[in-house]
């Protein structure tokens, strides 16, 4: 592994270190990437709701910290903080699109408007500032842009159906444009976590949906299991931080990186099952073709 393709300069960077935008940058992965980065020698563009909440890691680095007002599911205003960046350091060398929050629910369960208000924040926010950055990085010739995803993105379960539909439209979109801006110099990792002490589970960071009694024995069991989790993940979000790091700053990023155990196994389970069901029926669905010389 090497640790110099995006350090030395490959994706934009300097000696005085490269640009950062995060979003979500106060706590969780957020902040635990921020730190990582100014360790690095970066500065970053701290992108939150209150900038007010950073005002002392900013003072206790001036200039390489930048805390900026941003409501990622405002679309107006994502534009105008890519502008002012551009301005005042000149490039965006990676976006971390990591704002984001968790809703319990079954699918009945879950509302429109908790669906729809969820995906502004996973799937629109980050297309919406993944297109605002993209020109530059496309002229420079190099760039990376970090999708924060989950084990959630790969596989779902009882309980979480809208938060999973979020991350599986992200990684949907992410594929797709990693191919696209492969020939640009640009690289797309998508960051699939396990359970990490991020404050994910507690606090206002999780929503429920109202409960339905016909869904206890399904869902219930998830809605007392995460905010108990909370402070008891086995994930170290600073080692997490340190794995993105150098996974951009290998020769092959990978377009997927699992974090944790949990989600390592998970994920690995998840994709022998597939592959079992999807040879199980494989001749049901080779079956379906034409045959050679069969008229329609």
């Amino acid at each position: 592994m090497t640790t110099s393709h995006l350090s030395d300069g490959a994706a934009g960077g300097t000696a005085a270190g490269r640009i950062w935008l995060i979003t979500g940058a106060s706590s969780g992965f957020g902040l635990a990437l921020t730190e990582a980065a100014l360790a690095a020698g970066d500065t970053v563009v701290a992108a939150v709701r209150r900038p007010e909440v950073l005002k002392d890691l900013a003072a206790a680095h001036p200039g390489r910290v930048v805390p900026v007002a941003l409501d990622v599911t405002d679309s107006a205003r994502i534009t105008a903080v890519v502008d002012e960046v551009l301005l005042s350091h000149g490039r965006i060398d990676v976006l971390v699109n990591n704002a984001g929050r968790g809703l319990v629910g079954a699918v009945e369960e879950t509302t429109d408007a908790e669906l729809r208000d969820l995906m502004d924040l996973h799937f629109f926010g980050p297309a919406a500032l993944t297109r605002a950055v993209l020109p530059q990085m496309r002229g420079r010739g190099s760039g990376a842009v970090v999708q924060m995803s989950s084990m959630g993105g790969r596989f779902s379960f009882a309980g979480v159906s809208a938060y999973s539909a979020t991350k599986f439209a992200l990684e949907g979109l992410s594929e797709a444009l990693a191919v696209e801006v492969a020939p640009f110099g640009v690289k797309v990792l998508i960051v699939e976590p396990g359970s990490f002490r991020t404050g994910f589970a507690g606090g206002g960071a999780l929503q429920q949906s109202a409960a339905i009694d016909a869904y206890a024995a399904t869902v219930g069991p998830v809605r007392e299991i995460l905010p108990s989790s909370d402070g008891k993940q086995p994930g170290d979000p600073a080692k997490a931080a340190a794995a993105i790091l150098a996974a951009l700053d290998d020769e092959r990023t990978p377009l997927r990186l699992a974090l944790g155990t949990d989600a390592v196994e998970a994920i690995l389970g998840n994709l022998d099952a597939a592959r079992a069901e999807a040879l199980a029926w494989e001749s049901v669905g080779r079956g379906t073709d034409f045959q050679d010389g069969q008229q329609d």
